[in-house]
C-alpha cells in the first residue's frame, strides 16, 4: 500500500498541507496514525479524493472535445524563432512545453504571463514510478 506524506498529497491535490490535514480529520482521505513518526496518506484514498475533485473542478475548456487532459496555466516563456514558437506554460507543479507555429502564437496573443490551457491528445503515454512506492 502506497504511503504518501502530507505535503505530497498537498503537491499533487493542488492544496496547502492544512487543506490535507482537515480532509483526513473530517474522513475524507484514509491516513495513518503518527505514533511513530510523521502521518502519512494512503495513495488508493488520495486517487479516489483526486478524482472526486476533478468531477467537480470547472471545465477549463469553452469548448467540447474529445480530449481530456487539459493543463490550465500561466505562461512563462515565449520564444518565436521564425516560423515556428516554443510556449511553456506552468500548470501546477506541471511544465508543459509546446512547440506550435509562429502564426498561432501571435494570433492567441501569448506572452509571458497570459493565462493559457494546454490541451494534450496523445496515442502514446508512457507511465514511471519513483521506485520506491511512491
Amino acid at each position: 500500500m502506497t504511503q504518501l506524506r502530507v505535503s505530497d498529497a498537498a503537491a499533487l491535490l493542488g492544496v496547502s498541507d492544512d487543506t490535507v490535514r482537515r480532509l483526513i480529520e473530517r474522513g475524507e482521505l484514509e491516513a495513518s496514525d503518527a505514533v511513530d513518526g510523521p502521518q502519512t496518506v494512503d495513495g488508493a484514498s488520495l486517487a479516489r479524493v483526486a478524482i472526486e475533485r476533478a468531477k467537480t473542478a470547472p471545465d477549463p475548456s469553452p469548448v467540447n472535445s474529445s480530449v481530456r487532459n487539459h493543463f490550465v496555466g500561466i505562461v512563462t516563456r515565449v520564444q518565436i524563432d521564425g516560423v515556428m514558437a516554443q510556449v511553456d506554460i506552468q500548470a501546477g507543479p506541471h511544465r508543459v512545453v509546446s512547440l506550435i507555429s509562429a502564426e498561432g502564437a501571435r494570433e492567441l496573443g501569448l506572452e509571458v504571463g497570459s493565462l493559457a490551457t494546454a490541451v494534450v491528445k496523445a496515442t502514446n503515454v508512457s507511465v514511471e514510478t519513483m521506485g520506491d512506492g511512491r
